[in-house]
């Protein structure tokens, strides 16, 4: 397995709770460096048979996103609000991206989009709260969690509002009516 996945991940760093070595904001700032420079970058002559398909280079780029995610998931369940933050920034800045339609980061033949990166909202949004209630004042935690919903979970848009609430302090809260 380390020769399939050597020149994307360092094997030694990988760890089966989601976690590695080394830190979480400097891998993700080196993440995103690789992707606007189009490392992952890797298209193919798309047909009607192979439409549905995926590069190597897209399907690595979504499990090392993914990756990233767990990480910052794991980091804010250790009380690393601050740096965590910054990383879950940082990513969602380039799913946001991808959104746009720009085709530079990865490749997909047909409808590309964040929502075929698999990202597990369930798990990341609340996370991705607790250190935005640690970290932001008020009207910022209200309008980077407005943002949020409406950029990425639009169709369970109340359900992840009440989780915001559910994690917001009292001011937070009155800010994000």
């Amino acid at each position: 397995m380390p020769a399939l996945i050597d020149g994307y991940v360092k094997p030694a760093e990988l760890r089966a709770d989601g976690s590695s070595q080394g830190r979480l904001l400097e891998a993700v700032k080196t993440f995103q460096e690789a992707s606007l420079r189009g490392d992952h970058y890797e298209d193919f002559n798309v047909n009607s048979k192979n439409f549905m398909e995926m590069s190597r280079g897209t399907e690595t780029w979504i499990a090392e996103c993914n990756r990233l995610l767990d990480r910052c998931v794991a980091a804010v369940k250790k009380g690393r609000h601050a740096e965590t933050r910054e990383a879950f920034d940082i990513l969602f800045g380039l799913l946001r991206h991808i959104d746009e339609g720009r085709d530079d980061v990865i490749f997909f033949a047909d409808e590309g989009g964040s929502w075929q990166v698999g990202v597990t909202w369930e798990e990341v949004l609340p996370a991705y709260f607790a250190s935005l209630a640690a970290t932001a004042e008020p009207d910022d935690y209200a309008e980077a969690v407005t943002g949020m919903v409406n950029d990425f979970v639009r169709h369970d848009r109340d359900k992840y509002l009440r989780k915001a609430r559910g994690i917001a302090s009292a001011a937070q809260r009155r800010a994000l009516r």
